[in-house]
């Protein structure tokens, strides 16, 4: 089944997904800076490790406050479960140190009042906050239209030509956002990377029970060939 247009193509890759998982559900939603906390613990490393170092930095610092204050060897070993902790616990100090010398308190709900691509501009300003990072509190906490592009997004979207090869997973985000409805960027991103884990593999891809066989570049250039 070739499909030419892109938004067709997009819109076809969600329905079968859907079809195939249902509608996901996030985790427990999260106030917006905790989720961005979240988020950058989560870089490089799994969901699991990323809960750990989350709840331990929680429970050693009861306040966002107390994290912004704290000795830095104390952060970095709060949250030594997530990985890379020498360079996420700088960053996360660093930029709550930022948000209350701009703002004079350690809250992000403003941000739900501001046009989409200022909250994208304001929150990537931040080290350690790139594309992804800035486009999950968007989606997840702040209710704001993005489309995060992880490892298995973007590896799932090239598999599908849903974006150029020569795409950069920073460009990838506005490419997806473009071609699939804004009301889908939640249950398309969340089952693209469940698609990623279950099915579409890096190495070994389970290309024979694959829903998007028919659809898929990859499928029909280097496997059906």
């Amino acid at each position: 089944m070739a499909v030419d247009v892109p938004e067709v193509h997009a819109l076809e890759v969600h329905r079968r997904l859907l079809a195939a998982y249902g509608q996901p559900e996030w985790r427990n939603p999260l106030p917006a800076l905790d989720e961005l906390v979240s988020t950058i613990l989560s870089q490089n490393t799994n969901d699991v490790n990323r809960d750990r170092a989350f709840d331990a930095l929680r429970a050693a610092f009861p306040t966002w406050e107390a994290v912004r204050d704290a000795d830095s060897d104390l952060v970095i070993d709060a949250i030594r479960t997530a990985g890379l902790a020498n360079q996420k616990g700088p960053h996360i100090q660093s930029m709550l140190q930022q948000i209350t010398q701009e703002r004079g308190e350690l809250d992000l709900e403003f941000l739900r009042g501001w046009p989409t691509d200022e909250v994208f501009d304001w929150l990537t300003r931040f080290k350690g906050v790139g594309p992804k990072t800035a486009s999950i509190v968007m989606l997840f906490s702040l209710d704001k239209p993005a489309f995060p592009v992880d490892t298995h997004v973007y590896r799932v979207s090239g598999r599908l030509g849903l974006r150029s090869t020569k795409t950069s997973a920073e460009r990838a985000h506005q490419t997806l956002a473009e071609i699939f409805p804004q009301d889908s960027y939640y249950a398309a991103h969340l089952n693209l990377i469940r698609h990623g884990r279950e099915v579409c593999h890096a190495r070994t891809p389970q290309c024979p029970s694959c829903v998007l066989q028919d659809l898929c570049e990859f499928y029909n250039q280097q496997v059906k060939a």
